[in-house]
C-alpha cells in the first residue's frame, strides 16, 4: 500500500484479510510523498487468482494508491496490479524475469490505433508497459523513514 488516508487503514487491512481468510494488521507508517496518508508493505502467501482478488478488494476506494504483484509458479504466470487515484487499475502479466507479457492482440490493437493516427505508437507501448502508473508511483515507492528496507542479494 503506497498511500491510504488514516481513516481507511482498518478498511484496508479488513479488505485484505477477507480475501487471504486471516486476521491482517499492517504496520503502518507515515508516506511523506502525500502527507496526510499513511503506507505499509505486506506479503502474502496464496493460490493463483489471489493477486487479482486483493487488486478487486482494493480497487473501490478511489483515495488508494497500491501495488499488488504475485510471482509466477508452475501453474501460472505472474501478475502485477497497480493503481492510482488518477489512472485506475493496471495489470500485467510477469514471466519468470519479471519482464512484462504482453498478449499479440493488445500489440496488434496498439499498432492499429498509432497506424489510424489516434495515437502516438510509442505512447501506447508505454500504456502496454504500464508507464504512467511506474511514472506516478515510483515518488511513492520510495522507503519512509522508519519503513522496512529489504537487501536483497544473490548467492553465487
Amino acid at each position: 500500500m503506497h498511500s491510504a488516508p488514516r481513516a481507511l487503514c482498518p478498511h484496508v487491512e479488513w479488505a485484505v484479510a477477507g480475501v487471504l481468510g486471516t486476521r491482517v494488521n499492517l504496520d503502518w507508517i507515515r508516506q511523506p510523498a502525500a502527507p496526510g496518508t499513511w503506507r505499509s508493505e505486506f506479503s502474502w502467501q496464496g493460490e493463483v487468482g489471489t493477486a487479482s482478488k486483493l487488486a478487486s478488494a482494493l480497487r473501490g476506494w478511489h483515495l488508494l494508491r497500491f501495488e499488488v504483484t504475485a510471482e509466477p509458479c508452475a501453474k501460472a504466470e505472474g501478475e502485477r496490479y497497480s493503481c492510482t487515484p488518477d489512472l485506475g487499475i493496471f495489470h500485467a502479466v510477469t514471466g519468470i524475469h519479471g519482464d512484462i507479457l504482453i498478449p499479440e492482440d493488445r500489440l496488434r490493437a496498439a499498432l492499429t490505433r498509432s497506424q489510424r493516427g489516434e495515437t502516438a505508437l510509442e505512447a501506447e507501448i508505454a500504456k502496454l508497459l504500464g508507464k504512467p502508473w511506474d511514472d506516478e508511483l515510483e515518488p511513492f515507492r520510495y522507503a519512509g523513514e522508519g519503513a522496512p528496507v529489504r537487501w536483497l542479494h544473490q548467492v553465487v
